[in-house]
């Protein structure tokens, strides 16, 4: 495999995990806290509806989360890349 194609798939592995977490992050802030809310609302996690809990405390948890996702699965992919710092 060429260095070029390597990076290729470096960089395209690195662009689809960005996506994705992404596409998470907005799901559960943006869809579960806003649109999905009036459905969430029958619901109820710590005395409040989970719509309400999404948009107040879910999506910073999800959010925190996914950067510990990021960061694992980064590692792992730039061991399978060779481009690790160890």
């Amino acid at each position: 495999m060429s260095e070029n194609s390597s990076s290729n798939a470096y960089w395209s592995a690195n662009m689809r995990l960005i996506v994705v977490s992404l596409i998470v992050w907005a799901l559960v802030s943006f869809g579960f806290g806003i649109l999905l809310r009036p459905l969430l609302s029958g619901i109820s996690v710590g005395g409040t509806d989970l719509g309400f809990w999404f948009a107040q405390q879910g999506s910073i948890v999800v959010f925190l989360a996914i950067i510990f996702f990021y960061a694992w699965r980064m590692n792992r992919l730039d061991r399978e890349h060779g481009v690790d710092e160890e």
